[in-house]
């Protein structure tokens, strides 16, 4: 289970791929695609993309470009399947809280039916 910006991170590093296998990053394109709630410095930037890197989402070598450090990410099997992996989540979110409601709106009917019969 990643982490908020882990998973914000990830979201950047999928897009700028944009389904290729192999791209070539830089800092401020990752740092550009974060929303504004999440802040986030280099050095944090450069310890999420190792944790990213360490789980198994990319592989990722470091080098500088102009004096920019650049990443050249190389997606893996969990990176390919990562938009996959998110949406099944929200998916499931749905579903428990449409069966959440379901069964909220069975028990107000269930209890309207003991209260016609008992009558009070």
């Amino acid at each position: 289970m990643l982490s908020r910006k882990e998973n914000v991170v990830m979201t950047a590093v999928y897009e700028l791929c944009d389904g290729s296998e192999c791209c070539l990053i830089s800092r401020s394109d990752i740092l550009a695609l974060l929303p504004k709630r999440v802040s986030l410095t280099a050095d944090a930037l450069d310890d999420t993309m190792y944790a990213l890197h360490l789980d198994g989402y990319f592989d990722m070598v470091t080098s500088e470009r102009k004096g920019e450090r650049m990443y050249v990410i190389t997606l893996k099997e969990n990176g390919f399947a990562f938009r996959r992996t998110r949406l099944q989540k929200r998916r499931d979110i749905t579903f428990k809280i449409a069966l959440a409601f379901i069964g909220a709106v069975a028990t107000f009917i269930f209890g309207l039916i003991l209260r016609g019969i008992f009558g009070q």
